[in-house]
C-alpha cells in the first residue's frame, strides 16, 4: 500500500509538472509566435519578434485591432519585439541599436510607428505608463496589399524595407 501511494504520488507531480510545461509551449496559442529577421546591405540585423493574429471572418479597425486612434501592439499578446543590431536609420530618423517594443496608431492612411526602450511587455496595456521611453515615432502611409493575408505577417527585404500586411492592409517602412 505504502509503495502504490508512493508511485501515485510521483505520477501525480510528472502530470502536474507536463501540463505546466504544455501551457508555456506558445505555438499553441490562438495567435502563434513567429519571428522574421534580414541582415541589411549595412550589416545591420533586423529582427521582428511578433504573434500572429488571425481574422477568423472579423473586420480590422471593427470587431479587431488595430482600432482608430489606440494604440496597439502591432501583434498578439506580448509586445512586438523590433531588434537591431546596430544603429539604423528608419524613415530617414535614427533608432540605436537595442530591442524595442514596436507599437502603432493607425489613423486612416497615416500610421504612427512607435519603438519603445520598454519591450518586454504584455500587449499594449502599460504603453501610456512607458510612454516617455519611446525612442523614436515617425509616420508613414499605409496602403492596401496586393495579397490579403488571413494572419498579420511581417516581411523584411534585403533593401530594408520592412512590411505589415494583414487581411488588404499594408504598411511599409524602410530600415537603412
Amino acid at each position: 500500500m505504502k509503495n502504490f501511494l508512493s508511485l501515485a504520488a510521483i505520477a501525480a507531480v510528472l502530470l502536474i509538472n507536463f501540463s505546466a510545461c504544455a501551457q508555456n509551449d506558445k505555438s499553441k496559442r490562438p495567435s502563434p509566435p513567429a519571428k522574421v529577421s534580414e541582415t541589411l546591405a549595412s550589416g545591420a540585423t533586423v529582427t521582428i519578434d511578433y504573434s500572429q493574429p488571425a481574422l477568423k471572418g472579423r473586420t480590422i479597425g471593427k470587431d479587431i485591432e488595430p482600432m482608430q486612434g489606440q494604440i496597439w501592439r502591432t501583434g498578439a499578446n506580448e509586445a512586438t519585439v523590433f531588434e537591431v543590431s546596430k544603429d539604423v536609420k528608419v524613415e530617414g530618423q535614427t533608432l540605436p541599436a537595442g530591442k524595442y517594443a514596436f507599437f502603432t496608431i493607425a489613423n486612416g492612411d497615416e500610421w504612427t510607428l512607435i519603438f519603445n526602450k520598454t519591450w518586454k511587455t504584455w500587449g499594449a496595456f502599460d504603453y501610456e505608463k512607458n510612454k516617455a521611453q519611446d525612442a523614436l515615432q515617425v509616420k508613414v502611409k499605409a496602403g492596401k496589399s496586393s495579397m490579403a493575408m488571413e494572419r498579420l505577417t511581417y516581411t523584411i527585404s534585403k533593401a530594408g524595407k520592412v512590411s505589415l500586411m494583414w487581411g488588404d492592409l499594408e504598411v511599409d517602412f524602410n530600415v537603412q
